[in-house]
């Protein structure tokens, strides 16, 4: 397969609930400074680039961030992504250890998900390397098909009241949240492709696909189709296929259109003129991409995801969801409501539910461990590769440069600043290295700035 520049950027919610039922303690601005506060005073920042490539930080509304390193495939993707929940759940317990020694009575908690109950919404962003080419922008808009119609496959299922106010289970808890197609905005505007025009590498190059719409997810194999379809998809667009003829004439109106109907059978004006239901745009999709991708280049996990695809497809088609209860998340999630509806009576509305809504998604209470070590969902990462992956970066992108680089940092005792492509030295000598390769993991130009750091630490008294 085509080797491609990859990555994820997920927002966490927080908030610090209160002991036995009493008052939050700390509102949101306050428990993010807990949770940052170990960082903040050893590196004087809430911003900051880990040994393992990645990047963690304190994003606008008290929104904890993990962005994974630069990836080039899935494996190391799925174990990044896990690992930037891990050292997050650390944080938190850690924190709460601290506010339990302080005598606050309080429990900082990590959502995975995209809206609270006040509305307010947060994201989790895609980002895919391209070849800067000319007709980006046909690329972009022949994507947005894809991507409104993609929620049947990776939402991760939302509760709402709809306009009659009754509670309604869906798709998506980020696809309503969308307010344009495509544009340089990201909050503002909040569309489903941004174009803004920072590649992170050499632009004479590249530019970067920065997607907005995708929901949070906690279950592995959905993470995986979400950023593995794409992956191919954009591979067959590479290699000639086309998806312009699938453009919708409404987009915003479709995304909200398809969220609420579980059946996928809505029929979606086309710009054509013609009506077709998310479920047979995406199988047309399907079809176009297995016709671009030749069977002897495909890998295992190539083959698992393109057969998940399809069983989802007739899943939804059938209204039976049985056959993906244990790996895409809106089916696991209304499996898990459902049970407990039928054992305690509660209905949509009851705040039980909530409850049990949202601890799907708290990755400090770790609902998700039971729920894969009792196979209701499947697991595709082994414990070793997220440990690993939490110090370590992935070994063929860039972001071993800048992991090496840090980690020599570390130990002596330099100031070493970074970005996604830029490492600093402070002091003496003052050295800048720019990194516009993402696909590099060897440079010469580190290896002298590694020296340098060895050089000043070995004279150095000990």
């Amino acid at each position: 397969m085509d080797r491609r520049i990859f990555g994820v950027e997920t927002e966490y919610g927080i908030t610090c609930a209160g002991s036995a039922g009493a008052p939050s303690p700390l509102n949101a601005e306050a428990a993010a400074r807990e949770l940052f506060e170990p960082l903040v005073s050893r590196s004087r920042s809430t911003n900051l680039f880990l040994e393992n490539g990645g990047r963690l930080y304190l994003d606008v509304g008290a929104h904890p961030e993990y962005a994974t390193a630069e990836c080039d495939n899935l494996w190391d993707l799925l174990a990044q992504d896990r690992a930037g929940a891990q050292l997050l759940a650390q944080m938190a317990g850690n924190a709460n250890q601290e506010l339990g020694a302080r005598g606050i009575p309080g429990k900082i908690h990590l959502f995975r998900n995209n809206l609270d109950y006040e509305g307010n919404s947060f994201g989790c962003h895609e980002n895919y390397l391209l070849r800067r080419r000319r007709d980006f922008r046909e690329v972009a808009d022949a994507l947005v098909a894809f991507l409104v119609t993609r929620q049947i496959l990776v939402g991760s299922g939302c509760l709402a009241q709809d306009e009659a106010g009754e509670w309604r289970y869906r798709f998506s808890s980020r696809s309503d949240q969308m307010w344009d197609a495509i544009s340089a905005s990201t909050t503002r505007a909040r569309p489903i492709i941004n174009t803004r025009d920072e590649p992170l590498a050499n632009a004479a190059d590249y530019r970067r696909l920065h997607v907005i719409v995708g929901d949070s997810n906690m279950a592995e194999p959905t993470t995986a189709l979400k950023v593995g379809s794409m992956q191919l998809l954009l591979n067959a667009i590479d290699r000639g296929m086309s998806l312009r003829d699938l453009a919708l004439e409404a987009p915003l109106q479709a995304i909200r259109d398809i969220n609420w109907d579980l059946s996928g059978r809505l029929p979606i004006e086309m710009a054509t003129g013609r009506h077709a239901t998310a479920v047979q745009i995406q199988s047309e999709i399907l079809e176009r991409v297995l016709a671009f991708t030749p069977a002897e280049e495909r890998s295992e996990l190539d083959e698992y995801l393109l057969g998940l695809w399809e069983r989802t497809l007739v899943a939804i088609d059938s209204g039976d969801w049985e056959p993906i209860s244990t790996e895409i998340d809106y089916a696991i999630k209304k499996n898990l409501l459902d049970q407990y509806a039928r054992r305690s009576g509660a209905t949509w509305d009851d705040p039980r539910i909530a409850r049990l809504f949202l601890a799907y998604h708290d990755i400090t209470d770790r609902l998700q461990d039971s729920l894969e070590a009792s196979g209701a969902m499947v697991r595709l990462t082994s414990k070793a590769q997220v440990e690993q992956a939490c110090t370590e970066p992935p070994a063929t992108t860039r972001a071993a440069l800048r992991g090496r680089a840090l980690a020599v940092a570390a130990t002596t005792r330099r100031d070493l600043g970074a970005d996604w492509v830029h490492l600093r030295l402070e002091g003496e000598p003052t050295m800048t290295v720019s990194l516009q390769d993402p696909f590099a993991s060897t440079d010469s130009q580190v290896d002298a700035l590694i020296a340098v750091m060895e050089e000043h630490s070995a004279r150095i008294p000990q």
